[in-house]
């Protein structure tokens, strides 16, 4: 009778039975008439222990000639070892090979990064890729459990736009039928339409912005998650942006432990985060910065530089609130307590890692919101349905949005944020 097939994460359930492991081979030991293969199945590694004269002559054959990533079956009765890996151990009684590896290009030895981009569809399999993409995984599954707690709707938004939602710059444009499009940079006006229709929504998907950076923050394609919330002011916007990171760094810190551990994130930096986060106004970060050494004036942006200089006050995300007019994007509103500024804030993590979360009260003026579309030169007809918002119903509403790899590369304390999604788009890099 043949043996049962299972996981590695519920070995525990099979102890003193024998079971077949399906997956693929991390090392392979051989010593003399002993050899011990890892065999990683997607749920975890286990270790199957070969004696000789325990096994045909074909099964030790087989076992002694596996290579790193080959595909087995590996049979065998399940032991308790809490010195194996996952505390549990195979005795094995037989070894198919189902796939064989031949030459595997990642070695163990240190590669370069663009060596490893280019093998970015095996790298995937490596013990810190698996772990932050599991990381990953977990914050989204959070964000949808979060918001859907608290009675948010999500709206899938169009990829395929003719309204420019950030700067005319950095766009992907491409002929619709004999029209332009451009690849949608948000889905933030989109999910502003559905708030009338059921008060909290939100956005999730990827977006693309046509940047020439090469910084450590950046890519060409990245998720971003984007709430919108009906008669909600920048004060109940800045609110729910602590909750959602607090929740989400609880929820990992709980259940992805052992993630953290490969990746050998330091846990007290996660440990203190929690409400409420320090707030300081735009006017404030340029003098900090400017007392730090920056020449940043009053009125420009704050780089990533700047946002570094400011984090190193702090143990925890700090928001800076209500920058310059000019510095943002046309549809924030306008502080009625300093016209040159609009109510909007940046979510600032520590550690270098920059904006992680940015987010503004939306202008719900008529007015105000058709006067900024034509100072910044946007093409009105593609702002109609925009602007209707506006006359029909209009409300004060809120939102922002969160880059998924960034705000996860902060959490995993990993160095880039190529490596937090499956398969990176930058600047020079389109495949694999």
């Amino acid at each position: 009778m043949a043996s049962p097939e299972t996981v590695v994460g519920e070995l525990g359930a099979s102890v003193g039975r024998s079971v077949t492991i399906r997956g693929w081979v991390e090392h392979v030991r051989v010593h003399g008439r002993v050899a011990f293969v890892v065999v990683r199945d997607g749920t975890g590694l286990v270790q199957g222990v070969l004696l000789r004269k325990q096994l045909a002559p074909e099964a030790w054959e087989v076992g002694c000639g596996l290579t790193h990533e080959s595909c087995v079956a590996v049979t065998g009765s399940v032991q308790e070892d809490a010195r194996s890996p996952g505390g549990y151990e195979l005795l094995v009684e037989d070894v198919r090979l189902l796939g064989s590896s031949v030459d595997f290009p990642i070695q163990p030895k240190e590669h370069g990064v663009e060596f490893l981009l280019d093998y970015r569809h095996l790298w995937l399999r490596s013990s810190t890729q698996r772990a932050g993409l599991r990381i990953r995984a977990e914050v989204e599954k959070g964000i949808h459990d979060f918001l859907y707690e608290r009675d948010f709707v999500r709206i899938d938004t169009p990829i395929l736009t003719g309204a420019i939602g950030e700067s005319a710059g950095t766009l992907f444009e491409t002929d619709y039928f004999g029209d332009r499009a451009f690849l949608a940079q948000t889905g933030q006006l989109y999910v502003e339409a559905a708030c009338p229709a059921f008060r909290k929504v939100y956005c999730f998907g990827p977006t693309f912005r046509a940047e020439k950076s090469k910084t450590r923050r950046h890519l060409t394609e990245f998720w971003m998650l984007e709430p919108e919330v009906a008669f909600a002011d920048s004060e109940d916007n800045m609110r729910l942006q602590e909750e959602l990171v607090v929740y989400l760094v609880r929820r990992t810190l709980e259940r992805c432990a052992g993630e953290l551990e490969v990746l050998g994130r330091d846990l007290s930096a996660l440990e203190r985060i929690q409400a409420p986060f320090p707030r300081v106004s735009y006017t404030e970060a340029v003098e900090i910065v400017r007392a730090a050494g920056s020449d940043t004036r009053w009125g420009a942006d704050l780089g990533g530089a700047d946002e570094t200089r400011i984090a190193e006050h702090f143990d925890r995300p700090v928001f800076v609130y209500n920058y310059p007019k000019g510095a943002k994007a046309f549809y924030m509103k306008e502080n009625p307590d300093d016209p040159r500024t609009v109510l909007c804030n940046d979510l600032i993590a520590p550690e270098g890692y920059g904006e992680i979360i940015g987010g503004s009260q939306r202008e719900d003026d008529l007015d105000r919101l058709t006067a900024r579309i034509d100072e910044e030169e946007l093409p009105a007809e593609a702002y109609g349905w925009y602007l209707d918002l506006r006359r029909y119903g209009t409300f004060p509403h809120s939102g922002f949005g969160l880059g998924i790899e960034r705000f996860t590369a902060w959490m995993t304390g990993r160095p880039h944020i190529r490596e937090l999604i499956p398969f990176p788009r930058l600047m020079n890099r389109l495949t694999p």
